[in-house]
């Protein structure tokens, strides 16, 4: 059951879902893909005018910049911003991205409602527009009830892209919080993801030698051959059923085809289901490399980005305070575990206890056709309302 300030934060909530609608239109339309920082800042800009209108002092943090094995090295490390209401221990860290994964100059750029009225199409729609408007909303809507509660909400703008640049910054900000609230959408099923697998990226890079095929082809080592070999090994690696999966991916090589190939690559991602798993799989991609500089040789470059989130106590908790409040509003909040990763894992591995899928909910996620529904707007914004209010205050 709500209390009384809680349903008065629920109402406020309601009456605003005209305003969330047309909010969601503005974010959906500010085309934060494809590395578009001008986008990326003017979105930040937009968000953080809002929540410093609520108290909030925003500090903003250079980002770091990316392995230069993952490319993009022309790319500027793209900055974090931390808003935080009052400079006492804060309790609640939300947390959610800017950045999409859509083209900023494509086809596909605004929100389209659906003739149902009941669910509308566009780029981030789910994640995570629609999670930052609402999250923003609930704590405009705390203000104006005269709830007094302590957050700190945290921007970044390369989830999407691994979180290289901000992971650090992130890492600070869990500092001095006790719970972690992170705005990704909610799964398939309108569940709470209380459990999620680790990842991380590799490189696998071959040389070899060059060789004109017809005039020398033996004296030619071909490292598209001996890459070939390299994917055999790896595809012995999956071991599905200890929920270790290592896949490769895009693959380079060769100029010609009459001409041996001298340099091959191909960029792979694995996921592990703890440390002991993601140590073992580091292991097999290392063993792969050649000693000395004989060719063909053969260099693994990695990088375990995203830590696996097990369900610990501490989260667990966590998830059954946010069901609590689920069923006080007359919502359902199960329970699940998924194969995606989020920044929620970078939160939990901070020390952090964290829930990450408390974001609108729809479908769709980086394909031309998410989807959200919208009647989710008001429905979540009022749940991380009160999750807020009930875990600020204590």
């Amino acid at each position: 059951m709500l209390t009384e300030q809680e349903q008065a934060v629920c109402d406020i909530v309601a009456s605003k879902a005209d305003a969330l609608l047309e909010d969601l239109k503005l974010h959906v339309g500010t085309p934060t893909g494809g590395g578009n920082l001008n986008a990326i800042e003017l979105s930040r800009s937009m968000l953080t005018t809002r929540l410093d209108a609520l108290g909030a002092t925003t500090t903003l943090t250079n980002g770091q910049p990316k392995p230069a094995w993952l490319g993009d090295s022309d790319e500027r490390p793209r900055s974090s911003v931390s808003c935080r209401r009052r400079d006492a221990m804060t309790s609640v860290l939300i947390a959610g991205h800017l950045d999409t994964v859509h083209d900023p100059k494509g086809p596909f750029q605004k929100l389209d409602i659906n003739p149902d009225g009941k669910t509308a199409i566009g780029p981030g729609c789910v994640d995570m527009k629609g999670g930052l408007v609402i999250a923003v909303a609930a704590l405009e809507a705390l203000e104006q009830a005269g709830v007094d509660c302590s957050w700190s909400f945290f921007l970044n703008g390369d989830e999407e892209t691994g979180t290289y640049h901000s992971q650090q910054a992130l890492r600070d900000a869990c500092d001095g919080h006790a719970f972690g609230l992170a705005l990704e959408p909610a799964l398939a099923g309108g569940e709470l993801a209380i459990e999620r697998v680790g990842s991380g990226q590799f490189l696998v890079e071959i040389e070899g030698k060059a060789a004109h095929v017809g005039r020398a082809f033996t004296e030619g080592i071909s490292a598209v051959t001996k890459l070939g070999e390299v994917l055999v090994e790896i595809g012995k690696m999956p071991r599905p059923e200890r929920g270790m999966v290592a896949n490769v991916g895009p693959l380079v090589g060769g100029q010609a085809a009459n001409a041996v190939p001298d340099f091959a690559s191909g960029f792979g991602n694995v996921r592990f289901p703890d440390l002991a798993a993601a140590d073992e799989l580091a292991g097999l991609l290392e063993a792969l490399e050649t000693e000395g500089d004989a060719l063909p040789r053969v260099r693994i470059h990695k990088s375990f980005n995203r830590p696996a989130k097990p369900e610990i106590p501490a989260t667990r908790a966590l998830a059954e305070r946010a069901r609590d409040a689920a069923e006080a509003l007359g919502q359902k909040l199960p329970f699940a575990k998924t194969g995606g990763v989020c920044d929620g894992n970078i939160m939990q591995d901070a020390g952090l206890p964290t829930i990450d899928t408390l974001g609108v909910r729809g479908g769709g996620l980086h394909t031309p056709d998410e989807w959200i529904e919208l009647a989710s707007l008001v429905e979540r914004s009022q749940l991380l309302a009160v999750l807020v209010m009930r875990l600020g205050q204590q």
